[in-house]
């Protein structure tokens, strides 16, 4: 007589234990940070740690913030200010949009583009972009082109990387397929590489959403004109720091909102890359 003996074995899946602090609530962690920063703010302006000069204090940076919007809802001039600087980040961002993509194509699609062109941006890239404003006041004068100019000059580059290294993104054995299909160097490029590469110029429009902020302030600050950015410059220049910061927390709502925007769109079009809720791809 033969017995047998069935042994059931399960495999054992080794998961990273969180940290205790990875365990808070998203909200609760944002809003703990958030008193403990104004909380440590508040207490370096009492003590005298710091002038009140240079650091305002809390409770003036809040006040002055209603003041800023009570004039922003009531259409008065900082209004005019706000919606200046909207369209020079638009306009910088969608031109930044158009070229960054052009020359990603261009550099990621042909040996001229890698071999000539790229050395070139990259040369370019490496200088203090900051440099360039009054270069560009001096050839497009002192309304918004200017501004337009440098915060596109500023948002191009990363798209330029990203959507080139998209178009790598590809595998040997996918581009092999649809060569053997006898699909074209522009189907393929069409129908292949760019929905392949879509995260990664996705990812490059985010990083230059963000620089498109910087560039429209650095020009109406240096260049003057109707913005916020020259609204800063003035009331830094009369040490009115609260004002100097309400306006940057205003800026920072803009620049959140062209950064979500892009996000969105990244949902919108790339859906098949899924998201966990620790953020990772799936």
């Amino acid at each position: 007589m033969t017995t047998t003996t069935n042994i059931s074995t399960k495999d054992t899946v080794w998961e990273e234990h969180e940290a205790l602090i990875d365990r808070v609530p998203r909200w609760l962690a944002m809003t703990l940070l958030f008193v403990i920063v104004v909380g440590i703010w508040d207490l370096v302006t009492r003590m005298g740690w710091v002038s009140v000069i240079i650091l305002p204090t809390p409770a003036e940076t809040l006040k002055d913030l209603f003041f800023v919007g009570n004039n922003l809802i009531s259409g008065k001039y900082m209004l005019d200010a706000l919606w200046t600087t909207t369209l020079t980040v638009f306009y910088g961002f969608a031109i930044a949009t158009g070229i960054g993509f052009s020359l990603g194509v261009l550099v990621g699609e042909t040996k001229f583009g890698e071999r000539a062109v790229m050395p070139y941006l990259v040369a370019i890239d490496t200088m203090p972009k900051v440099a360039f404003a009054p270069l560009f006041i001096a050839w497009l004068g002192f309304d918004i082109g200017s501004k337009v100019a440098l915060a596109a000059f500023i948002a191009t580059f990363p798209i330029v990387v990203a959507t080139a290294a998209g178009l790598y993104a590809a595998t040997e054995n996918e581009r092999m397929l649809f060569k053997a299909m006898g699909a074209t160097r522009m189907q393929t490029l069409l129908r292949l590489k760019l929905p392949t590469g879509l995260p990664y110029i996705f990812t490059g429009l985010k990083i230059a959403a963000v620089g498109v902020m910087a560039g429209a302030i650095t020009g109406e600050f240096l260049g003057g004109g109707k913005g916020f950015g020259a609204l800063i410059r003035q009331a830094a220049s009369q040490l009115n720091t609260p004002r100097v910061f309400s306006l940057i927390l205003y800026l920072s709502l803009l620049g959140l909102a062209l950064y979500f925007t892009v996000v969105w769109a990244q949902r919108r079009f790339v859906f098949w890359q899924k998201v966990d809720q620790k953020g990772g791809v799936v």
